[in-house]
């Protein structure tokens, strides 16, 4: 009975270190016809505390600014420190009040505030890094959407999302990041073309 029990207990305990980490699955690299994200877009004012949100959920993950210990004199690397709870996949995540999109018939180039240019090609399925921080990365079309899936070591998803709202003509960006079945970051960002 009492090795039957070991046994068991054993087994539960194992089960999850057997659990293999999520894999992305690849977007579809085919441009919806019609579709076209390209142009220059301004945050709606409305939507400016995004951005406070955004950069709060970043100082969280890094350890509400502790996240960097200094080294000692003397040695050449810092050593990093993380939160607990905190997540790499927030260093993934691009923000600005104005975004420039260019559309090519391979992928997207979207610049934040003039300052950072990401590149997404269509259908990519790659391995991406910020430093020493690697991810895996997938990004493509699903239905008249664009799809950027980015999943960091710790199995944490940056999911955002580029489509046009139909009715007036807008962008809508959506950034999810989801950690062990939470929500960290749920937001909905509307840009204007200008």
């Amino acid at each position: 009975m009492r090795a039957t029990l070991v046994t068991i207990l054993a087994a539960v305990l194992l089960i999850p270190a057997c659990a293999s980490r999520e894999e992305l699955l690849p977007k579809s690299a085919v441009t919806p016809a019609g579709v076209d994200l390209s142009g220059t877009w301004q945050l709606r004012a409305e939507n400016d505390d995004t951005l406070r949100r955004i950069s709060e959920a970043r100082r969280e993950a890094a350890g509400d600014g502790q996240g960097i210990v200094l080294p000692p004199k003397g040695t050449l690397s810092p050593t990093r420190r993380r939160s607990s709870d905190g997540t790499s996949v927030h260093v993934f995540l691009e923000t600005g009040s104005t975004l420039k999109v260019s559309q090519t018939d391979y992928g997207l180039f979207i610049s934040f505030d003039r300052a950072v240019v990401e590149e997404y090609r269509f259908g990519e399925k790659r391995e991406t890094n910020v430093g020493p921080i690697v991810a895996d990365r997938v990004s493509g079309w699903d239905g008249n959407a664009y799809v950027i899936e980015t999943l960091d070591q710790d199995g944490a998803k940056l999911i955002e999302i580029y489509r046009l709202n139909a009715a007036d003509g807008s962008l809508v960006r959506t950034i999810t990041i989801v950690h062990k079945g939470v929500s960290e970051v749920d937001v909905d960002q509307v840009f204007d073309r200008i």
